[in-house]
């Protein structure tokens, strides 16, 4: 007799990120196709990095594939959205667009996949739904660029003023004096 383990939550079936699995069966090989427009989470739910996410309330565009398999629903597809952020080197305001693509089995409850795994290494259908925010957060973040630029060349910031370099005429640059002559300049500065 297998013992069903307690799964952590249930989905809220009016959440836009849960799918119903119920049309699918348990048949392998019956699969479904949706389109769903879901507004970016915020605060703390919002999708992204520090120096770029998609913005709040933007919508995400899912295109999902749900497939019957033999250990569970197979799911597939695309998320695009748009970005926003700011330059790692420069600052400035950037806009960009994401383009991801989705993986992920679901196991069911009791099936050889789900007693083999750790909770945390699959996700499950659960009540004959699935909640794919978890694995739509996780590819959109990995897909990110730790230090988004504004371009490819962007020159940055004169660590000396903090001016962008690129505003700054070609002969920019600040006077170094070596410390240990800095009372020396004062002295002859003082004549």
């Amino acid at each position: 007799m297998t013992t069903h383990r307690p799964h952590p939550g249930h989905p809220d079936p009016a959440s836009p990120w849960v799918f119903a699995t119920r049309e699918l069966g348990r048949r392998p090989g019956n699969m479904r196709a949706y389109s769903r427009r879901i507004p970016a989470p915020a605060g703390t739910a919002r999708l992204g990095l520090e120096t770029i996410a998609v913005p709040e309330g933007a919508p995400i565009e899912l295109e999902a594939r749900l497939e019957s398999v033999t250990e569970g629903v197979y799911v597939s597809g695309t998320v695009h959205a748009s970005l926003s952020g700011e330059c790692a080197r420069c600052l400035d305001p950037l806009s960009d667009e994401i383009d991801v693509e989705l993986s992920e089995l679901f196991a069911y409850p009791d099936s050889i996949t789900d007693e083999t795994t750790e909770e945390d290494e699959l996700p499950r259908v659960v009540d004959e739904m699935v909640d794919v925010e978890q694995i739509v957060r996780d590819a959109v973040v990995l897909a990110l660029p730790l230090a988004p630029l504004c371009r490819v060349d962007c020159p940055g910031l004169c660590p000396e003023c903090g001016e962008k370099w690129a505003d700054l005429t070609p002969d920019h640059g600040h006077e170094t004096l070596d410390p240990r002559w800095a009372a020396l300049k004062g002295r002859l500065s003082a004549d």
